[in-house]
């Protein structure tokens, strides 16, 4: 029987193994251990003694940080850890880490595509010539050439400087929203800094590229979607919960804005057991578009994730400092 210095827990994951985590773990002599917790309810009962544990979609309180009694380190899937409680890690002495830079160019071109792909109403057109129409009138909307059209980030980091860059190349303005940003930083990306409501005005698509915090939690609702073009397309490549899709609906349904592409709805199912499309009348709207959290997945983003993951794991298992560390509030 093989002895193992340190065990290391997988929370959840829907990747087809654990093969790479073990390849870069069990050399140091890790037990991988995979559980299926999607939720993180009862995951301090199976993962009690863990030295590590990486973290997909469960979430993980304070009250499950608690009791993990020996763990050294929760390692997040991917960029955002707003499903796991920081400060409560550091007050236990957990160190966090996450994988910052990994889908920078797979979120950047998954925004820009429903972008494009709304703009240019390829849905309504593709419905209209199934059902037998062929023209380039649908509803007396004509799209408009993008030369002439602006581009409005939500948020100015990595992922969202990817995207002016890329789209200021097929002819938008571009402009953006920040406040931890400096209008001479944007600058130097030949983008415009501005504030929320003139970008709501003006943008004739809305791309949301920032965190969700407390500050940012359901951000847009119906006083910021009244703001914006009824002609507007809104799209949401980063967190769910930035939207609520209640008022959403309404303007979808009430012609406030034109159409919507979002990469994950506000319960964001993936976190859910039973969830199904009937939950949110989102999922019934030709003029919304909704891909499943699927905006970091490449062959090469899933393989970096995870390894990286791992060696955050083993970095500090082996005594010293996460590679990625993510830090307690101040």
């Amino acid at each position: 029987m093989t002895n193992h210095k340190f065990k290391v827990y997988v929370s959840d994951y829907d990747y087809p193994n654990l093969d790479i985590e073990r390849s870069v773990l069990e050399p140091i002599g890790a037990q991988v251990i995979g559980l299926d917790c999607k939720t993180g309810e009862g995951l301090a009962n199976f993962a009690y003694d863990a030295d590590a544990i990486l973290q997909q979609y469960a979430k993980i309180s304070r009250g499950t940080i608690e009791q993990l009694k020996q763990c050294k380190i929760i390692c997040r899937y991917g960029i955002g850890v707003d499903i796991l409680d920081v400060d409560a890690c550091y007050d236990n002495g957990i160190k966090v880490s996450n994988v910052p830079d990994y889908c920078l160019d797979e979120v950047a071109d998954h925004s820009i595509s429903l972008g494009l792909a709304l703009i240019r109403r390829l849905g309504d057109y593709q419905q209209q010539t199934r059902n037998g129409k062929w023209h380039w009138n649908i509803d007396g909307n004509v799209p408009k050439r993008l030369r002439n059209s602006t581009w409005g980030l939500v948020g100015f980091g990595r992922i969202a400087q990817n995207i002016a860059r890329k789209v200021q190349a097929l002819g938008f303005t571009v402009v953006a929203s920040d406040p931890y940003v400096s209008e001479s930083f944007m600058a130097t990306f030949n983008v415009k800094k501005i504030d929320n409501d003139t970008l709501f005005e003006s943008s004739d698509i809305v791309n949301l590229m920032c965190p969700h915090t407390p500050q940012t939690d359901r951000m847009i609702g119906e006083e910021q979607l009244k703001k914006m073009k009824n002609s507007a397309v809104l799209i949401n490549g980063a967190r769910g919960k930035l939207i609520n899709n209640e008022a959403l609906y309404t303007a979808l349904t009430q012609g406030w804005i034109a159409s919507a592409g979002l990469d994950d709805s506000e319960e964001e199912p993936a976190k859910l057991e039973n969830w199904k499309p009937s939950d949110n009348p989102l999922f019934q709207l030709e003029n919304c578009l909704i891909t499943p959290h699927v905006a970091y997945v490449s062959e090469e983003s899933f393989k970096e994730c995870r390894r990286i993951a791992a060696e955050n794991a083993k970095a500090v298992l082996l005594g010293g400092e996460p590679i990625n560390p993510v830090l307690a509030s101040m």
